[in-house]
């Protein structure tokens, strides 16, 4: 099996929906997709924490199996994101964000993660993207994300990412901000002339675009009647995405780019139940496996 490198943020979120609040529950991108991808592969997670991260949530990783050997301590507060979703809950409100320690993360790749075979480059500076590939030997397959702040204040930084990576996995405003066009289609195809040999442009409630050089993948997402917290869809999709790619371990086939894409689907549906990772903290394979029997009907002709 190969093993999964994540570089990404660790985060307490405070967060309101129509359904509710929550206060400093579990959060951040590197969380979500650990928890997601190491239902399929073994994860090794790159981040900083304050003094303030509770022991229980270390526990919650490694419980998984995930390697949080390189997650660094450091004196202060934990990244912290405020915000709310209103009438539209595929889009958040931030009001509050507290950098804290995270402010001056620097990743430093622990030795034994540097033949990491898979790596994924989570919403962080574009800057520290690109220091963290310079530290990794020879990745089999390398993936990212970005976010618009990213795309509006360091688009060069971006786009030399973007020449080193194979795959992009972005929303669909994300898509269109870096390419000046206004549909995920149109965005898709300029962004696999900037290096990713695919790119998957997330959608939240409608599903995703997989494109690439082969032609477009579409599928609808798994309907769920009520959510709760849309935060952090975005990062189980990506964890589930690349945790199937790296259990098959077979290059870069189309069909299982397909199928890395409907297991995406799944576990972002399970996000989106609950505040948090709160939802993913719980998900055995049994509830993985129902579920696509489920959407298998869903997306049957």
């Amino acid at each position: 099996m190969s093993e999964i490198l994540v570089v990404g943020s660790i985060a307490y979120d405070t967060i309101s929906t129509p359904a509710g609040k929550a206060e400093r529950t579990l959060g951040g991108s590197a969380n979500y997709f650990s928890l997601a991808a190491s239902l399929y592969s073994k994860v090794r997670v790159v981040g900083v924490v304050g003094d303030d991260y509770a022991e229980a949530d270390y526990e919650m990783l490694t419980k998984r199996g995930v390697d949080t050997r390189g997650l660094q301590k450091q004196k202060g507060k934990t990244f912290h994101w405020t915000g709310q979703y209103k009438d539209d809950m595929n889009e958040a409100i931030t009001l509050a964000t507290d950098l804290n320690v995270f402010e001056h993360f620097n990743p430093q790749i622990p030795a034994e993660y540097k033949n990491s075979s898979y790596v994924f480059l989570a919403n962080i500076d574009p800057v520290l993207q690109l220091r963290v590939l310079e530290q990794i030997e020879r990745p089999k397959l390398v993936a990212s994300d970005t976010m618009n702040f990213w795309i509006s204040s360091k688009l060069p930084e971006l786009k030399k990412v973007l020449a080193k990576v194979d795959v992009l996995l972005i929303n669909e405003g994300e898509a269109d901000a870096i390419t000046s066009k206004s549909n995920a289609i149109a965005s898709a195809q300029e962004i696999l002339k900037l290096g990713p040999k695919a790119v998957v442009v997330k959608r939240g409630e409608y599903g995703f675009v997989l494109y690439t050089k082969e032609g477009y993948f579409i599928l609808p997402a798994f309907p769920i009647a009520e959510v709760v917290d849309p935060t952090g869809a975005g990062d189980t999709f990506a964890g589930a995405f690349f945790g199937y790619l790296a259990k098959q371990n077979n290059g870069f086939e189309l069909a299982t780019l397909k199928q890395a894409c409907v297991q995406g689907v799944l576990l972002s549906s399970f996000t989106v139940q609950a505040f948090g990772v709160e939802r993913l903290r719980k998900l055995t394979w049994a509830e993985v496996e129902g579920r696509h029997a489920e959407y298998l009907k869903v997306t049957n002709l």
